[in-house]
């Protein structure tokens, strides 16, 4: 019993070099949604509000789901205030200023996020905060900014690193274990990446932040570059470790797989972001939505919701609302994520973009047992089963209390394992209670 305490009592702590927030602001992963993956640069004030009421409408609200996040185009293009040299919100899409919008949010009970980058301009070319830290800082907290996502573009050639990561991506003919042999320039082996200008941009605003008499959380997203998993932690309270998602199920698989082997990054105060959710965007399949956000749930990184919340449908929406995963996600005891522990498909520890990791399992409080998923990475229905000897949180036991998280149906008490019948691309999820 007292080994037990111990490791619970362990598991609340932040890791050593973690960016502890007021408030717990950034101890558990964040949850919200984000205005790009619907609208990109066709974003204005009436949007943001319409997408916060229906986070409360929907119920999003009660389940966590609490930041509405301005991404990129909503300031004035090409200049700052002459005076203050603050970026000026666009009067036209935003007549009340962001700070109007804030106070909307804030009186719904919702927090409210704003985006920039580390450059001189962001990615759609509009003004950026590379040297200008400090002054958009404390204009977006005085705006009433609860978050803040900081991309990498607009970077001057001055401010690009001596060398080049390697980032296995899945786009690339880069490779998971840091050779990249069609780079130029890689950096030398124990090249310390904290000392990189990437880092300097990254943290110049961290400090900018700390200063600026506001809790705000730091969403860093250097695409993965810079070994950004390495001095993250310290830096702000999510990152993301690789380039940018869409609604394509390559690309989405490409992700997971790499970020699979980046799961001892994950923790309280710290975790690793592996970009916005694509549930409800593009020609996805149910079972296709329903594995992106598990995986992205048992992962750990932020549950950032990319739809038009007015028109989602029912399907998507159930999706989205799964309190099983949600509950997993938000655990206060443990930080940890799921973690693989077995590839399925692929010999363990395969690097595979078509194939990541099929099964996963991890503990939860919340939930009073483990969480156990099986995926099905082939393009064809195939079977999945689960073996309850071979689950590193289940040693000891043959015969389990088992809930189906998808239905919510109990299987009752199951024995030895549990085997699905999955479509492809699909992913099953149970919660594995108490022995029987």
């Amino acid at each position: 019993m007292l080994a037990h305490l111990s490791v619970a009592v362990l598991s609340l702590l932040p890791t050593a070099d973690a960016l502890v927030r007021k408030d717990g602001v950034g101890r558990l992963p964040a949850m919200g949604w984000n205005s790009w993956n619907a609208f990109g640069c066709d974003v204005n004030s009436t949007k943001i509000m319409t997408a916060a009421t229906e986070m409360i409408q929907l119920g999003l609200k009660d389940l966590g789901y609490q930041y509405v996040n301005i991404d990129d185009c909503w300031s004035v293009k090409g200049t700052r205030n002459a005076t203050t040299h603050r970026i000026i919100p666009n009067p036209s899409t935003f007549p009340q200023g962001i700070s109007g919008v804030a106070k909307q949010v804030h009186r719904l009970g919702l927090k409210i996020g704003i985006y920039s980058s580390a450059g001189e301009t962001t990615c759609a070319g509009y003004p950026a905060s590379l040297g200008y830290e400090k002054i958009d800082a404390a204009a977006f907290a005085e705006w009433g900014i609860d978050y803040l996502k900081y991309d990498n573009c607009g970077v001057p050639s001055n401010w690009t690193d001596q060398y080049n990561f390697c980032v296995p991506d899945g786009t690339s003919a880069q490779n998971p274990n840091g050779t990249c042999p069609t780079m130029t320039n890689p950096a030398p082996a124990g090249y310390n990446w904290a000392t990189s200008k990437t880092h300097t941009r990254y943290t110049r605003m961290r400090d900018a932040l700390l200063g600026a008499g506001r809790t705000i959380l730091f969403s860093l997203c250097d695409w993965g570059n810079a070994d950004v998993n390495t001095w993250a932690n310290s830096t702000g309270n999510s990152w993301r470790m690789a380039g940018d998602i869409s609604a394509d199920w390559t690309r989405i698989s490409e992700i997971a797989n790499e970020n699979s082997f980046k799961m001892n990054y994950v923790g309280f105060w710290g975790h690793p972001d592996p970009d916005m959710l694509e549930v409800g965007n593009g020609n996805l399949t149910i079972p296709e939505n329903r594995a992106h956000f598990a995986l992205w749930a048992i992962m750990k990184g932020p549950l950032i919701i990319g739809t038009a919340l007015n028109t989602i449908s029912t399907t998507h929406l159930d999706i989205l609302k799964n309190k099983y995963l949600i509950q997993f996600h938000q655990d206060p005891v443990y930080g940890r994520s799921a973690h693989p522990y077995k590839w399925g498909y692929n010999p363990d520890w395969t690097f595979d973009p078509a194939h990541p990791a099929e099964y996963w399992s991890g503990p939860s409080s919340t939930l009073d047992g483990t969480l156990v998923l099986m995926y099905n990475s082939e393009n064809q229905t195939a079977t999945r089963t689960a073996t309850w000897s071979e689950v590193p949180e289940l040693k000891g036991g043959n015969a389990y209390q088992v809930t189906d998280a998808w239905s919510g149906k109990h299987l009752g008490c199951v024995k030895d394992s549990h085997s699905v019948q999955l479509e492809s691309h699909d992913a099953a999820v149970l919660v594995v209670g108490h022995r029987c």
